[in-house]
Order: C-alpha cells, then sequence, then structure tokens
C-alpha cells in the first residue's frame, strides 16, 4: 500500500475521521531530508497496512492545516489516533527508528 495525498479540504475526513491511526507527513518537494525519508514511510505503509495509514501533505499546496497544528520546520510526521493528534516526530530519521516511533504510538 502506497502513501496517498491529504488536503486542507480532505483532512478532516482522511485524518481525524478515520478508523485507524493515521501518520501524515508534512513535506514540501524541495525539501531534501523530505525526500529522504519518502521511501522509508511507503515500504512502512505497505508493512503495516491494516494498523496504521500513512498520508502526505504538502505543505507549499495546503497551508491551512500545517499552520493550524504549528509547523514550522519539515519534515514533520503527526500521528493522529481517534481524532487527536497522539505523537510529533519533527525532522529525518532511518526507517527503523520511523517503524519504531510508529509502533510504539499505535
Amino acid at each position: 500500500m502506497a502513501t496517498n495525498k491529504v488536503t486542507d479540504a480532505s483532512f478532516e475526513a482522511d485524518v481525524l475521521k478515520s478508523s485507524e491511526p493515521v501518520v501524515v507527513d508534512f513535506w514540501a518537494e524541495w525539501c531534501g531530508p523530505c525526500r529522504m525519508i519518502g521511501p522509508a514511510l511507503e515500504e512502512i505503509a505497505g508493512e503495516m497496512q491494516g494498523k496504521v495509514k500513512i498520508v502526505k501533505m504538502n505543505v507549499d499546496e495546503n497551508q491551512a492545516i500545517p499552520a493550524q497544528f504549528g509547523i514550522r520546520s519539515i519534515p514533520t510526521l503527526m500521528l493522529f489516533k481517534d481524532g487527536k493528534l497522539a505523537s510529533q516526530k519533527v525532522g529525518a530519521a532511518p526507517k527503523s527508528d520511523l517503524s519504531r516511533w510508529i509502533a510504539a504510538a499505535v
């Protein structure tokens, strides 16, 4: 399963009202560290399918939600459970660290 895109308009339905936990990757095309963790998040999405959903939000194309959650640097990963922010991770990290962080939060 690949990661899906989420927008300001779809955030509530795709993230806050999701029946499973959702990791939101706030990123931008020009962000090198964002591009570095992209493939790892794709792999994790496949490995953890059914346990967690991973979505990406481009902060250049969608500014309302990142502003609402105070996103100051990217990549920022936020994990939402039952419509609430459960955990947050700022900056790039190896796949093993990302997997552990997600597994611990779900």
